[in-house]
């Protein structure tokens, strides 16, 4: 197995992506909920990170899962800190959506079952060939 890192279009992980990307993005407009928005969207989002990794980069499902999940965490530190406030986008909507403004110990719960779940599809995924 090559474990070294390309750039290489995927075509299944790209239409997940988009997939998951529109339906993030119909989350976000119409679902005002106490549990669809605030826990399932944060749990899709590791998996629409790393769907459009894998869409161009061709890395093997541990290091891409591991990385994605590092990223999320580093995010909600960033919200922790108020990240947001300190670069002054605190007022602009798209930045508190893709930043997010707020640290919550469910979303650190919700990007590692976003990232279990990753991980127990690929471990089948990969089993079966």
């Amino acid at each position: 197995m090559n474990n070294k890192a390309t750039f290489r279009f995927n075509k299944q992980y790209f239409l997940l992506a988009v997939a998951l990307l529109i339906t993030e993005i119909i989350i976000a407009a119409f679902v005002n909920d106490s549990f669809i928005r605030p826990y399932f969207g944060d749990f899709l989002v590791v998996i629409f990170i790393y769907c459009t990794v894998k869409s161009f980069i061709n890395i093997p499902w541990l290091p891409a899962v591991i990385g994605v999940l590092i990223f999320a965490y580093l995010v909600e530190t960033l919200q922790y800190l108020h990240f947001i406030r300190w670069i002054g986008l605190e007022k602009l909507t798209l930045a508190r959506v893709i930043l997010g403004s707020s640290f919550a110990w469910t979303d650190i719960v919700a990007y590692t079952l976003g990232v279990i779940c990753i991980s127990c599809v690929e471990v089948k995924r990969y089993k079966g060939k």
